[in-house]
């Protein structure tokens, strides 16, 4: 399938969608899910257009990890999480329903299941409170 410029993502960081923004810089943006699957629920995308890891450069999946990993550090700091969960995924038989590649960062708690993800809106309040969090993490 050949990357559609019309994915949420992509018009998420041409200005078109707003989004709960927590990190971003020349290469990459990170913002809160609006479908989290637990309080912090964050994704990290690269600005190059790429369906999928395996369409990304190499450079551009170095940034987007290294940024994943900051924002991952600000996360679990402004939730008090004591486990974090990195997921990335590639095709929709594989779970994926955005198909500009991106990494999610999902704070874990022992005893808490996650919910399930792409079924309810969270609140946007909520979102920009928790947004605010982790940029105030950010070291």
């Amino acid at each position: 399938m050949a990357y559609d410029t019309s994915n949420v993502f992509a018009r998420i960081l041409r200005g078109e969608i707003p989004a709960h923004k927590v990190f971003e810089d020349e290469h990459t943006l990170a913002f809160m899910d609006v479908m989290p699957q637990s309080a912090g629920h964050t994704l990290v995308i690269p600005r190059v257009a790429a369906e999928n890891l395996f369409d990304l450069p190499a450079s551009a999946l170095a940034a987007t990890i290294a940024s994943t990993q900051r924002v991952a550090r600000a996360v679990k700091k402004a939730f008090d999480a004591p486990g974090i969960m990195i997921a990335q995924l590639n095709g929709r038989e594989a779970g994926q329903s955005v198909f500009h590649v991106h990494f999610h960062i999902v704070p874990r708690y022992e005893g808490i299941d996650l919910r399930f993800h792409a079924r309810d809106m969270a609140d946007q309040a909520m979102l920009a409170e928790h947004a605010a969090r982790v940029r105030a993490a950010l070291d």
